[in-house]
């Protein structure tokens, strides 16, 4: 199955260790943001991309922790030194 360059580099983060997390705001509005392994804020995320990511069962959430890679996904990534350029 072939992924977006997008969905790509957010994969990428994730399996270096990063960490999606998903809150709402104060109207209710959902919103997720991606951490890379050093705690920086990957900003390229959306409602649509992590909606993507979740349907393509390539990142899950464990009792209600933030969401991180799994296997699925670690087989969907391509194995790559820096992707995030």
């Amino acid at each position: 199955m072939d992924i977006s360059r997008a969905e790509q580099r957010v994969l990428h983060l994730l399996a270096q260790g990063g960490r999606i997390e998903k809150f709402r705001d104060e109207e209710e509005t959902l919103i997720v943001e991606c951490y890379n392994r050093e705690g920086w804020r990957y900003p390229h995320l959306d409602i649509v991309l992590f909606r993507k990511l979740k349907r393509k069962r390539a990142i899950a959430s464990r009792n209600r922790g933030p969401y991180r890679i799994t296997r699925r996904g670690l087989k969907l990534v391509r194995s790559q030194l820096d992707n995030c350029g």
